[in-house]
């Protein structure tokens, strides 16, 4: 069974398990939030997973980490802006997400989107806006399997970046 949870320090296997794997496969880890703060350093790490206050191009978010309560493993991250700023509604998105590579390809991904949805409901979010690279086809399909409806593609610093909304 899935479920979101937010960073404690018992989740420490679970986060150095994910973030080592991530960081050996030499890919970009996403969301940006989990990997903005050297997880090494837990209490820095921990405090720096949400934006309580806007302050310049960041706005309020909460981050998650998807937890396989069966295996016990942290199998993803979300991040859920509470609102959306000029730069975040072009590319970005209220949902920020990313299965670390060992899981990807087992239907993971739309079920940590479905309970972020969730979490987006108890904020009051009824349109969702979600983003992903055009060449992302995994991310687009699990956008698509939430209700995602495909509004546009924009080019952001060279990159094909498609809108999807999603209505609550």
């Amino acid at each position: 069974m899935l479920k979101l949870v937010k960073m404690e320090k018992k989740y420490i296997p679970q986060l150095n398990d994910m973030m080592d794997e991530w960081t050996k496969a030499s890919e970009k880890i996403i969301p940006w939030s989990i990997r903005k703060c050297d997880y090494h350093k837990i209490d820095e790490y921990i405090e720096s997973l949400e934006v309580k206050k806007p302050h310049g191009k960041y706005v309020p978010d909460s981050t998650f980490f998807c937890l396989d309560t069966d295996r016990n493993i942290f199998v993803g991250a979300v991040n859920i802006r509470h609102y959306l700023n000029e730069e975040l509604i072009i590319s970005s998105g209220h949902i920020g997400d990313g299965i670390r590579p060992s899981e990807r390809n087992k239907g993971l991904g739309t079920k940590m989107i479905a309970l972020a949805l969730q979490e987006c409901d108890k904020l009051g979010i009824k349109n969702i806006l979600m983003c992903c690279d055009k060449d992302n086809i995994a991310s687009a399909k699990t956008i698509i399997k939430n209700g995602g409806v495909l509004e546009n593609e924009v080019l952001d610093d060279g990159v094909l970046v498609q809108r999807y909304w999603i209505k609550r």
